[in-house]
C-alpha cells in the first residue's frame, strides 16, 4: 500500500511525497489548461522549493491536471492587463525563471509525464528543463511564442537547443512547429512515448527505478550533465525575460493574445 505525505493540498499547484519516495508536483489549474499566471507561477516555486527541502524525496513527477499538461501563459490573463501587460509579464517571467532554474537545480531526478499540450515557455519549457520526459501518444508540443508576438522563455533558447541542435531548435521556435510524441521523441525532446493509458504505470516504473538508485551518484551525475547547459541557462534567463517583457507592450503581441481568444489568424504590422 502507497503511503502518501501531502504537503501543499490545495491551491493551483499540489505536492505529495510518497513512502517510496517519490514526490508528485501536479499543476492543478485544469479549468485554463494549466495556464500560467504569477499565484500559478508563486506557486510552482514553492512546490519546487519544498522538493529541495525535504530529505525524503528521491524522485520528483510534474504532471498536469485535465485535458492537457501545461499551455504555457494564461493568455487570458494577459489580454486583460491591457497597458499593464509588459509590467505583468516582467514579474510572471522573473517567478517562471526562478522557478526553472530550481528545477534545475534539483538534486533529484525529474520527470515530465506529459499528455495532451505542453505549450508555450511554460509547458515547452518544463518539458525541455526536466531530466526525463513520458508522453502519450496523443501528446502535442510546441513554442507558440512567436505566434502571439513574442518570444520564448523559461530557458528554452538554450535547453532545447541542447536537446536537438541549432537548426531543428530554429525551426520549431520560429515556425511555431506542432510536434507529435513521436517526433518530439525522434529529435530528442521526449525520452519514451506510450499509448494513452499505459502513462500512469510508465512513470510509476520509471520513479521507482530511479528511487531505489544511490542517490548521491544520481545527484552527481544531474549536476554534471546540467553543469554546462545549467550555466547557460542562467545567463540566458534574464535576457529572455527582458525581451518577453518588451515585445508585449507591442501592437503585434496584443493582436497575437487577441487572435488566440477570439480563434482567428492575427494580422502582424511589426510594431
Amino acid at each position: 500500500m502507497t503511503v502518501s505525505n501531502t504537503l501543499i493540498e490545495t491551491g493551483p499547484v499540489l505536492l505529495e511525497v510518497e513512502d517510496s519516495g517519490v514526490a508528485r508536483l501536479r499543476l492543478n489549474r485544469p479549468e485554463s489548461s494549466n495556464g500560467m499566471n504569477v499565484e500559478f507561477l508563486v506557486a510552482l516555486h514553492t512546490a519546487i522549493l519544498r522538493c529541495h527541502s525535504e530529505p525524503t524525496v528521491k524522485v520528483v513527477v510534474i504532471s498536469g491536471e485535465g485535458r492537457n499538461f501545461c499551455t504555457g501563459g494564461d493568455v487570458k490573463t494577459f489580454q486583460s492587463k491591457g497597458a499593464d501587460l509588459p509590467e505583468y509579464l516582467r514579474e510572471a517571467t522573473a517567478w517562471l525563471q526562478i522557478a526553472t532554474s530550481a528545477l534545475i537545480q534539483l538534486k533529484v531526478p525529474v520527470i515530465a509525464a506529459v499528455h495532451g499540450y505542453a505549450a508555450g515557455g511554460g509547458g515547452f519549457g518544463l518539458v525541455c528543463a526536466a531530466d526525463l520526459v513520458i508522453a502519450t501518444e496523443s501528446a502535442k508540443f510546441f513554442s507558440g511564442a512567436v505566434r502571439v508576438g513574442m518570444a520564448p522563455d523559461a530557458g528554452v533558447t538554450v535547453t532545447l537547443t541542447q536537446l536537438v541542435g541549432l537548426r531543428k531548435a530554429m525551426e520549431i521556435l520560429l515556425t511555431n512547429s506542432v510536434l507529435s510524441a513521436a517526433e518530439a521523441k525522434d529529435c530528442g525532446i521526449v525520452t519514451s512515448v506510450v499509448p494513452d493509458a499505459e502513462l500512469p504505470s510508465a512513470v510509476d516504473e520509471l520513479a521507482l527505478g530511479l528511487a531505489q538508485l544511490p542517490p548521491l551518484a544520481l545527484a552527481a551525475t544531474k549536476r554534471l550533465v546540467w553543469a554546462g547547459i545549467g550555466a547557460g541557462v542562467a545567463g540566458q534567463l534574464p535576457d529572455e525575460a527582458r525581451t518577453v517583457s518588451e515585445l508585449s507592450g507591442t501592437a503585434d503581441a496584443l493582436e497575437g493574445l487577441a487572435a488566440v481568444l477570439e480563434r482567428r489568424t492575427p494580422t502582424f504590422v511589426g510594431r
